[in-house]
């Protein structure tokens, strides 16, 4: 059975819930996701991805370890979890306790652990991978490029926040992100498993209870930066990394997006197949790796890509990138590469779809990103009847990814 889309009223509310029935286990999975409750909703950087780690520390009255020991034992997975658009709430269990699993998810909406000793130990655990980050020269190019692209956006902010806002935050400022972006009025549910339809209902109504209605903040879109900068970071490294960005002009309901999806596994995304390993990797051997996609959400919309060299090979695999990306924008891709993208997309898709996670995982993005439902069995088609003028006109008109910018982890010394 494919994943539906129903909507159940509760509480004035017409929640939208995609459904996939799924009887071959005994399992039922069940996500609460809060649309624009993301990091980018984060009054001080950070503060969504600390709600979500104090949401993992139970209630105050049993408190992290009691409250664990009871799923546990009942073999229930409950789980908080952060991206940069939404906050997430994730349940898993066998059917059979899945019962019990919802009463533990509404005692958590309920009662959170708003205990200072609770705060206290999520700031430390959080800090303890700030500072671990010190020496990840990946997040810290990765971060940096962010920053170039998305300056003085909360685009620009780690999820994670940082050293100084970690600390400046109080148990207040969590107390108050949950209640302001956990409630009725921006949920959307995914449920698969071996429950139907006439269940779900009584289902939500067990959670549903739990949660008050509330304002639905808009969620801003943030535009890339092309101002061609690029900065430079000293550490003590034994190779270099690399981090290249620039605008994309696509929005996540633009059927268009199709083509970006395949020039990009033709430039950077295709693995060995890929001009960028291709070129930087096998023929020339300047890079470990080479890596470009382009990223489109509904609040941002770019191109970049990765490279981790020598120290002494960093510049010119810089400009062998430039190069590629000239080279693609003004030439296209050939017969022989579009041909062997079609090939993957269209042969790998019954990997995409094993799983009834990954079936409805798929349908969100197709709900949220607003480009409909159903949306992937129609992109390929259009993949399968993808005319190579089609696809070099598409990568013509999209200029914009020339104006790379640059952040860069390397050694002093060269």
């Amino acid at each position: 059975m494919a994943a539906v889309l129903m909507n159940i009223e509760l509480k004035g509310v017409k929640i939208p819930v995609i459904f996939e029935e799924d009887k071959r286990l005994p399992l039922i999975d069940m996500e609460l996701i809060f649309r624009e409750s993301g990091s980018l909703a984060d009054p001080i950087p950070g503060v969504a991805s600390m709600s979500a780690k104090l949401l993992n520390e139970g209630t105050s009255k049993d408190g992290a370890v009691a409250f664990a020991r009871v799923l546990d034992n009942h073999a229930i997975t409950l789980h908080a979890g952060v991206g940069r658009e939404t906050f997430v709430l994730s349940l898993e269990a066998l059917d059979s306790q899945f019962p019990l699993a919802l009463e533990k998810l509404a005692e958590l909406l309920k009662d959170p652990n708003y205990t200072q000793e609770a705060f206290e130990k999520v700031r430390k655990q959080t800090l303890g991978k700030l500072m671990q980050k010190r020496s990840n020269f990946d997040y810290i190019a990765s971060r940096g490029l962010r920053e170039i692209l998305f300056k003085g956006t909360p685009a620009a902010n780690p999820q994670l926040g940082s050293e100084e806002s970690v600390k400046a935050m109080s148990l207040e400022n969590l107390k108050s992100f949950i209640g302001a972006h956990l409630h009725l009025d921006n949920l959307i549910v995914l449920i698969g498993g071996n429950i139907d339809k006439k269940s779900i209902e009584k289902a939500l109504s067990t959670v549903v209870d739990s949660l008050k209605r509330g304002e639905v903040p808009a969620l801003g879109h943030y535009e890339a930066s092309d101002v061609n900068k690029s900065v430079v970071q000293y550490e003590d490294t034994d190779q270099a990394y690399i981090y290249f960005g620039s605008p994309y002009e696509m929005r996540a309901d633009d059927s268009r997006r199709v083509y970006g999806k395949v020039a990009a596994f033709i430039l950077g995304s295709g693995g060995f197949g890929s001009r960028m390993m291709e070129e930087i990797r096998v023929k020339r051997g300047l890079a470990y790796s080479a890596y470009a996609r382009f990223s489109v959400n509904r609040s941002s919309s770019y191109f970049s890509g990765y490279l981790q060299t020598k120290l002494e090979s960093a510049d010119e695999a810089a400009k062998v990138v430039r190069e590629l990306v000239d080279d693609f924008v003004k030439k296209g891709a050939t017969a022989k590469e579009l041909e062997a993208a079609r090939k993957y997309f269209l042969g790998s898709e019954p990997l995409r779809t094993e799983t009834m996670s990954q079936r409805l995982n798929r349908a969100f993005n197709e709900y949220y990103s607003g480009i409909g439902m159903g949306w992937s069995s129609r992109e390929l088609e259009i993949i399968k009847d993808m005319k190579l003028e089609e696809l070099n006109d598409f990568i013509l008109k999209h200029r914009e990814i020339l104006d790379l910018s640059w952040s860069i982890v390397t050694k002093k010394e060269h």
